[in-house]
């Protein structure tokens, strides 16, 4: 039985991927901070009939999200697809910061969870899956990484590198049976932190639009499943304005 680990797992997105892939048959790591989430999440997937663990651990943290994937492989056995969406309430403050006020300190934390902590852990599990040759990499992530708006300049710096770095896994990796890839999200997921607080960001004069949970999963599934492109965007807030967030046309 192949295992997803689930990096930055929450009761919305996180959940959602739990259930889509353990309909397919996958074992669950979740992987988050608190350890009361992770007991509850764990209970209700066993209710569903799928077999699923909780490891606590700041995502952001390096050698944090390294001993989680060590715990995974000794009670899971190898990861086989890695996927990783940390919500943006871990440093909201930080995320929606413009581009005239950043300094390093407010970028560094961004680039800790959003950046350099995924591609530790590609470092981690690639190996593995390379000799078995098959394996899944996925990465969800704010549409800023495509859209350069201002008002989410300093999230979308750390997210426009992880962008980039998917890009280029998935052409490196190409013919070696491990895939990766990109969703890039924007819009504010039903049920999530982000949507119970309203906090969604405007673009322009336009709110963002909300998408359920299950449907990102499904794009996630389906991203893995064909393997035929590097990346899936859903964003009906800022497909349609420019980099300046006015609308384009």
């Amino acid at each position: 039985m192949p295992t997803i680990a689930v990096y930055g797992a929450g009761p919305a997105l996180g959940m959602a991927v739990a259930r889509r892939f353990g309909r397919e048959g996958f074992r669950v790591a979740l992987v988050a901070r608190s350890r009361d989430r992770l007991d509850s999440m764990v209970s209700e997937l066993a209710a569903a009939g799928i077999e699923a663990a909780g490891f606590p651990a700041d995502i952001a943290d390096q050698s944090a999200a390294l001993r989680a994937a060590d715990q995974i492989e000794s009670r899971l056995g190898p990861v086989d697809v890695l996927e990783h969406s940390p919500t943006p309430g871990r440093c909201p403050g930080r995320l929606f910061a413009g581009p005239l006020g950043l300094d390093p300190e407010t970028v560094r934390p961004l680039l800790d969870l959003y950046l350099l902590a995924p591609i530790a852990l590609v470092r981690r599990v690639l190996p593995g899956m390379r000799e078995r040759g098959n394996g899944g990499l996925l990465f969800a992530m704010g549409a800023a990484a495509r859209y350069p708006i201002p008002a989410l300049a300093a999230g979308g710096i750390a997210l426009s590198g992880l962008r980039s770095y998917v890009h280029t896994l998935n052409a490196a990796l190409r013919e070696t049976g491990v895939y990766a890839g990109a969703l890039l999200i924007g819009a504010t997921i039903e049920n999530s932190q982000t949507h119970r607080r309203q906090a969604g960001p405007a673009v322009g004069s336009q709110p963002q639009a909300v998408v359920t949970a299950a449907d990102l999963a499904d794009r996630l599934w389906d991203l893995h499943a064909r393997r035929d492109r590097v990346e899936d965007v859903v964003a009906p807030a800022l497909a349609g304005f420019t980099a300046d967030g006015q609308p384009a046309g």
